[in-house]
């Protein structure tokens, strides 16, 4: 693919918004209360990427005795801490910069929901600047892995798949970029690198290394 690329297409956390320490930090704490006590680096490995539905439905599986209400009980509690803590990805706002300096649009695409991500964007600054960009597993039939976040954010702006460029943390975010049709790179910073490895098109763990694969360097 000729660089840069029509449209730039990020996920969210962790990308984006360096949120997925205290997210994660949140639920280890919470599922302690419900006796599944694991490890964070084990939360992370196995929740990052994923939907809060489905990290409710494999801590049941491990043990958890999760109530029915607990997506009302953890949104709230993650909610409060991010919105005190979360900052920018170091880098992330500068990739912003130049594409808007380059004229080539970007959008978020992202498998969490949309008060979420109201919580960590006005908080980073970046609300305003992606109004009517954003884009959450709840607007698309179905989460990542399938494509289909990533897909409404290209037809929206009227771009081929072919000709976008998706920016991803995770395994499953990757699987989506990669089933759209997209070129997917990934972001390996809080990453096991070789979760990314073999479905990305590349990886990277510093937003200034992305500059240059996205052909925004001089």
């Amino acid at each position: 693919m000729q660089m840069p690329p029509d449209m730039v297409i990020f996920d969210c956390d962790g990308v984006i918004v360096d949120s997925e320490g205290i997210t994660n930090r949140v639920i280890q704490e919470n599922l302690k209360t419900y006796g599944l006590d694991l490890a964070l680096d084990e939360i992370m490995r196995l929740f990052v990427g994923g939907t809060m539905q489905g990290v409710m439905d494999l801590a049941r599986d491990m043990g958890a005795k999760l109530p029915d209400s607990w997506l009302d009980e953890i949104y709230p509690e993650m909610h409060a801490a991010l919105a005190i803590e979360v900052e920018a990805v170091p880098g992330a706002i500068a990739v912003l910069d130049a594409l808007d300096a380059a004229g080539v649009p970007y959008a978020i695409g992202s498998n969490g929901p949309h008060a979420k991500m109201e919580v960590t964007l006005v908080r980073t600054g970046l609300r305003d600047r992606l109004k009517g960009r954003i884009y959450s597993r709840e607007d698309v039939p179905n989460p990542k892995p399938a494509p289909d976040v990533y897909l409404l954010a290209a037809k929206n702006a009227g771009v081929s798949p072919d000709r976008c460029v998706v920016i991803e943390d995770s395994a499953s975010g990757a699987k989506a970029g990669v089933a759209a049709g997209m070129r997917t790179y990934g972001f390996y910073a809080e990453t096991p690198k070789e979760r990314l490895a073999t479905i990305c098109d590349a990886l990277f763990n510093d937003m200034a290394d992305l500059l240059a694969l996205l052909g925004l360097t001089k």
